[in-house]
C-alpha cells in the first residue's frame, strides 16, 4: 500500500514537472506575439499620415490664356440699324478681303451699303450729305494714333438721295497700321438732310455714328 501511493505521487510529481516547461513555452510564445503586434502598431503610428502624404501628381501651374480679339467682320459681313432723329438707318458692312489677309501692312477695304426710312413718312425725302470713316489701330489695352479720316462728301445738292428704295454704297480703305496692332476700330459718321415738308427747300440735319472692330492678323513668317 505504501509503495502504490509513493509511485502515484511520484508519477503526479513527474507530470507536474513535465507540464511546467510546456506552460513556459506557451507563455513565451504569447509574449512574443504581443511584442510583435505592439511593434507593428508603433510602426504604423510612426508612418506618414494620409493627409501628409505627397499627392500622386503635382497640381498644374496656372496658365494665362490671352483674351480673344473681337472681330465684327469675322463672318465677312455684319448689319447694323441706327437712328438719327426721325430717320432710321439700315447699314450693311463687308470686306472683299479675306479676314486672314487683314495684316498690318495690307490695304484693307471696307464696303458699306446704306438705306433709310423716315417716321412719320409724310413724303419728305432724306439725303446723305457726308459719310466719314476714321480708322484707329490698337490692341486690347491701348490705342495708337488714328489714320487720316476718309470722307465721301456729296457732289450734288442737297445730297445723295438715300430714302428707300434708293440706297448709297461706298468703299473705304484701311491703310497700313503699326505692326504691334492686333485690331483696328472703324468709326463711321453719317450726316443726313431731311426735308421739313415734302415740298420744302429747308432741311433738318441729322447725324448717326457707328463703330466696328476688326481683328488684325499677324504677319506671316518669312
Amino acid at each position: 500500500m505504501i509503495n502504490v501511493r509513493t509511485r502515484t505521487a511520484a508519477a503526479m510529481s513527474h507530470r507536474s514537472i513535465s507540464a511546467r516547461p510546456d506552460a513556459r513555452r506557451h507563455a513565451l510564445r504569447g509574449l512574443a506575439a504581443i511584442t510583435m503586434i505592439s511593434a507593428l502598431a508603433l510602426t504604423g503610428c510612426a508612418g506618414v499620415l494620409p493627409w501628409d502624404q505627397p499627392s500622386g501628381s503635382p497640381s498644374p501651374s496656372g496658365t494665362t490664356v490671352p483674351a480673344p480679339v473681337p472681330n465684327d467682320l469675322s463672318s465677312g459681313s455684319t448689319a447694323r440699324t441706327l437712328a438719327a432723329g426721325a430717320v432710321g438707318v439700315s447699314i450693311n458692312y463687308w470686306s472683299t478681303l479675306n479676314m486672314g489677309d487683314w495684316t498690318s501692312g495690307a490695304l484693307k477695304p471696307v464696303s458699306i451699303s446704306l438705306i433709310t426710312s423716315v417716321t412719320p413718312n409724310d413724303g419728305q425725302k432724306v439725303y446723305l450729305q457726308r459719310a466719314t470713316m476714321v480708322a484707329v489701330p490698337g490692341t486690347l489695352n491701348e490705342s495708337f494714333d488714328p489714320l487720316s479720316p476718309q470722307t465721301d462728301q456729296s457732289t450734288v445738292a442737297p445730297g445723295y438721295l438715300v430714302l428707300d428704295p434708293y440706297s448709297y454704297s461706298q468703299t473705304f480703305n484701311v491703310g497700313p497700321v503699326p505692326a504691334e496692332a492686333t485690331l483696328v476700330t472703324l468709326q463711321f459718321t453719317y450726316d443726313f438732310l431731311v426735308q421739313t415738308t415734302p415740298t420744302s427747300t429747308e432741311y433738318a440735319k441729322q447725324s448717326a455714328s457707328d463703330t466696328l472692330t476688326v481683328a488684325i492678323t499677324g504677319q506671316p513668317a518669312p
